[in-house]
């Protein structure tokens, strides 16, 4: 098995947003804001090449949507899913998975594409299997008032549409082992209906691919929940789970959307669970 990180691209939110009741005088210790107050954002994809499949797991918002819309997102870097493929030596033609944690448009948008002429919806990825839940599905395709601006149609439906849409099994409780795609999945309720955190074993290493259960570093602290999470009493009793487990096994986390870590290790401390090391994908992954 080999690992590689796919950067889909770079873009800033509202740092209020990303760390809810917490004071701007905490949060911007570890994540900085600009005179808008916005902060650093990454979609930091992941590659996982195994046997004769290629996983992709989220692919960022895409480019379909209208100048407007990426207004609103700051988008910077020059990062794109093609330039991180062709970087290792692929294509997005040649991925056979695409396993999206859930729906909200920054981790799935690039699924979707517009053919050339921009008058039809096709797949991004056309020989590739679309990999959701079905209680997450229904719960994106049907959304709430809170999460409506979040789960796009154009980025959704067309999943469905094309025939390459399958379902991953749904656990008893929070932890399907040895999914259909070979690795483990944290099932979270807190950000969103059944989120999906994979974890993969690598070597002798567990990869946990932390989406929005942990944004960046600067949200280890319990309390440091995002403003989007629609449970944010269940984000915490999650997140201190998840982060006790990491803590006692040395689980590796690879962090989504932190524009500037890539991937962090985690110990107790007396303040709870804090910060151990900082790693990079080139030396974890042996890149």
């Amino acid at each position: 098995m080999n690992l590689y990180p796919i950067n889909a691209g770079n873009f800033k939110l509202d740092g209020g947003a990303m760390f809810g009741v917490v004071p701007k005088s905490l949060w911007t210790r570890t994540n900085p804001a600009d005179s808008n107050n916005m902060i650093d954002i990454a979609a930091r994809c992941l590659l996982i090449e195994d046997s004769d499949r290629l996983i992709l797991i989220d692919t960022g918002m895409g480019n379909k949507q209208s100048e407007k819309f990426y207004g609103y997102y700051h988008l910077w870097g020059d990062d794109t899913i093609d330039k991180s493929l062709a970087k290792y030596g692929f294509h997005r033609d040649d991925i056979t998975d695409v396993f999206m944690t859930h729906l909200h448009f920054d981790h799935c948008g690039g699924s979707i594409q517009y053919n050339k002429d921009r008058t039809l919806l096709e797949p991004a990825f056309k020989n590739a299997v679309f990999w959701s839940n079905d209680k997450h599905w229904q719960w994106a395709t049907q959304p709430n008032r809170r999460e409506v601006a979040s789960f796009l149609k154009e980025n959704i439906l067309p999943m469905e549409a094309c025939g390459h849409l399958k379902f991953t099994s749904l656990p008893k409780k929070d932890l399907l082992k040895n999914s259909a795609l070979g690795f483990d999945i944290f099932f979270a309720n807190g950000h969103t209906e059944k989120q999906m955190i994979p974890m993969i074993r690598y070597q002798d290493k567990t990869i946990c691919f932390m989406a929005d259960l942990l944004p960046t570093v600067g949200h280890l602290p319990i309390p440091f929940v995002m403003g989007y999470d629609t449970r944010p009493l269940l984000s915490l009793d999650e997140k201190e789970k998840f982060l006790n487990l990491a803590a006692d096994n040395n689980y590796y986390l690879f962090l989504e959307h932190d524009a500037h870590h890539e991937l962090i290790t985690v110990q107790h401390t007396e303040k709870g669970v804090r910060l151990k090391e900082i790693h990079t994908s080139k030396d974890i992954f042996n890149l």
